[in-house]
């Protein structure tokens, strides 16, 4: 394995623009390292803008949905999608906001093997569902998500979490997006 982020020969802009490195220094000083998955965009910075810009948006913006929840649905799309880079990362996330190691581990593995509430249960079954087959997503399945308190704001920021996870995940398996080394072991 290489220092590359991904299997893409795709060097950095170099040298990075000021606010995107000033952006780089902030991740490393608050997380320890640069996410691999900022690296890779780093090639094209209107590429990465577009990345991040989306991605807070998603994951960090005012939401009827926790982090920890938004986090819960990255992996469990990431699970269906066998994608390494983001089970890795996202496990780690899980791992870190819920303080329970095993609850990540399940998500991983299984999400349906945890003891969620029901809330969580439909939220993280709407999620599966968009991942594996949207075209068969029916008012019941939303009603399904109201009955346990989800607004229709809260269904769209489920569904932009799902989707923005199955686009990412494809982009990286498709450039063996590899997960920094540092994930591994955080929070067990």
């Amino acid at each position: 394995m290489t220092d590359s982020p991904t299997a893409l020969n795709l060097p950095a802009v170099s040298p990075l623009p000021e606010a995107t490195q000033k952006y780089f220094d902030i991740c490393q000083e608050k997380l320890g390292m640069v996410p691999n998955v900022l690296q890779a965009y780093a090639f094209d910075i209107d590429k990465l803008n577009a990345f991040t810009t989306l991605y807070n948006d998603v994951m960090l913006a005012d939401s009827g949905l926790s982090k920890l929840e938004r986090e819960m649905i990255a992996v469990v799309v990431s699970s269906i999608n066998k994608c390494f880079y983001c089970l890795t990362a996202h496990g780690a996330a899980v791992r870190a906001l819920s303080g329970d190691p095993i609850l990540g581990e399940q998500l991983v593995m299984n999400y349906r093997s945890t003891d969620l509430d029901a809330r969580q249960k439909a939220m993280l079954d709407f999620a599966a569902l968009m991942t594996e087959s949207s075209h068969h997503i029916e008012e019941a399945d939303r009603a399904t998500l109201r009955s346990v308190g989800f607004s229709d704001r809260d269904i769209w920021d489920i569904s932009a979490v799902t989707g923005f996870f199955n686009m990412t995940n494809r982009i990286a398996s498709a450039t063996d997006m590899r997960p920094n080394a540092q994930y591994h072991a955080q929070h067990r």
